[in-house]
């Protein structure tokens, strides 16, 4: 009889900063951040706790790092020779889209926002600025302004989607959201009751990108 010995089997390939990064997305991605242990990272690379905290810290380092990369990725897609406002408009929606993907790591940015992901867009957003003609002693408003709309809406957009149950038919549950406003008391609330049949057809991404677009108007008045 041939006795079977149980061992956890082991990465023959190097491992790097790198790849530990890009496992971590993976299981971010997959459980949220209480899924993100350095156990369940070494068992995902079948490798040991040793291996990972050669290479980070511990799982805040992790999390930072990830949402570096992550954000790193839009910023590389930003095409160079873009003018200003489609630069801006592509940086705005490509953060949009990555923490609609990767929603934990809108709450990352705002955990540490001196990390390079969030210094990088402040980056991306205030070179544009510049060649707008933004006057030095505005730009400093005026980038906080697009990197707080930015981020706020993309990560209100994110909590939003974690709200609703897996499954849920989008129409069907804004539908109600807008029969609920419909019904508020018009005295009270008649805004409210203009936008619910608005609310309902609405698009999240081309009303983000609305948004910008005001934000850009305003640049353009105040030149």
């Amino acid at each position: 009889m041939i006795r079977k010995i149980d061992r956890t089997e082991r990465r023959s390939d190097a491992l790097s900063r790198e790849r530990i990064i890009a496992a971590a997305i993976e299981i971010l991605d997959t459980g949220g951040e209480g899924a993100l242990t350095v156990r369940a990272l070494a068992a995902h690379l079948a490798t040991g706790s040793g291996a990972i905290y050669w290479h980070v810290v511990d799982k805040n380092e992790l999390l930072a790092a990830a949402a570096d990369a992550v954000i790193a990725r839009v910023m590389s897609d930003v095409a160079g020779g873009a003018k200003p406002r489609e630069a801006i408009r592509a940086v705005a929606i490509g953060v949009f889209d990555a923490i609609d993907a990767h929603p934990w790591v809108g709450a990352q940015l705002f955990r540490e926002p001196g990390r390079p992901a969030t210094l990088d867009i402040i980056e991306g957003i205030g070179r544009q600025l510049r060649v707008l003609g933004v006057a030095k002693v505005a730009q400093f408003d005026t980038v906080s302004a697009l990197v707080h709309y930015i981020l706020g809406v993309a990560g209100q957009n994110a909590a939003n989607a974690r709200l609703v149950a897996p499954g849920t038919d989008r129409s069907a549950f804004l539908s109600s959201v807008a029969a609920q406003w419909t019904a508020l008391d018009p005295a009270r609330y008649p805004f409210v009751r203009q936008m619910a049949s608005q609310l309902r057809d609405h698009d999240d991404r081309a009303q983000f990108l609305a948004g910008v677009d005001l934000i850009l108007a305003g640049i353009d008045s105040a030149r």
